[in-house]
């Protein structure tokens, strides 16, 4: 168990494979405040999941160790990942990333409500930048330095196959950059801004922004269905790509 963030750093880089290192992010207790936030969500519940057993720990990553495709968001949902174990799973923001990602082929079911739901990732793995569910959903930037040594694993676990990585917003945007050269990445001497459509080629890898699918945007117009499936069509067609390439 990590309790502190040295602790993260040392049982991060010692997993052997994606599984350990799911294994490990489940019993992290670095962060006070999200320990307590995540625990109290999970004893008080919504009362429309009062007769549910929460799952209140760090939610681990989802997908295949062998992913071409990474997509990357901000945190868990106090009531989705938080209480069902899997991230974006049973939330709004969750219908709409794996009903776009089963559009693009990349989900076995259009929807992913509960863990035993036979969802099953095809060729890609969703991270978050930071692994608990945060009051207000707003990690600070100690918790996400904290956090990091956990998708700087994935992203070292993930590069033999890794192609292409989606992210979610402008906070799993700014958490991903230093993520990426700790994992030993080669980054550009100037960082892009994020946007959505915003893409950024390195030597292995093609990075696109997405607008994050929460309910704000999703409500308001800011994010389409159409939005969505553009920009996961553009990694396909990446990986595609690369794959063809002689």
């Amino acid at each position: 168990m990590a309790d502190t963030a040295a602790g993260v750093v040392e049982l991060a880089a010692a997993a052997a494979d994606c599984a350990e290192l799911d294994a490990r992010v489940s019993v992290c207790r670095a962060c006070p405040r999200l320990v307590q936030w995540r625990e109290e969500v999970a004893a008080v519940r919504r009362a429309a999941f009062a007769d549910q057993q929460y799952w209140g720990r760090p939610v681990p990553s989802f997908g295949p160790p062998d992913a071409r495709l990474l997509i990357v968001g901000l945190a868990p949902a106090a009531h989705g990942g938080n209480r069902t174990g899997r991230i974006f799973t049973g939330d709004r923001s969750g219908d709409w990333l794996f009903a776009a990602l089963h559009r693009a082929g990349l989900a076995r079911q259009p929807t992913s409500v509960a863990v035993g739901d036979g969802q099953e990732m095809i060729d890609s793995r969703v991270v978050a930048a930071v692994r608990c569910a945060p009051p207000a959903n707003k990690p600070t930037p100690d918790e996400r330095n904290t956090c990091r040594p956990w998708l700087v694993r994935d992203l070292q676990l993930l590069r033999p196959t890794l192609r292409s990585i989606v992210v979610l917003g402008g906070f799993a945007w700014t958490a991903l950059w230093p993520a990426l050269r700790a994992a030993g990445y080669p980054l550009p001497p100037r960082r892009t801004p994020f946007g959505h459509g915003a893409t950024v080629n390195l030597a292995e890898l093609r990075i696109f922004g997405c607008y994050h699918p929460s309910q704000q945007n999703t409500f308001t117009g800011r994010v389409t269905a159409p939005m969505l499936d553009v920009v996961f069509a553009r990694a396909m067609e990446h990986i595609a790509g690369v794959r063809a390439a002689p």
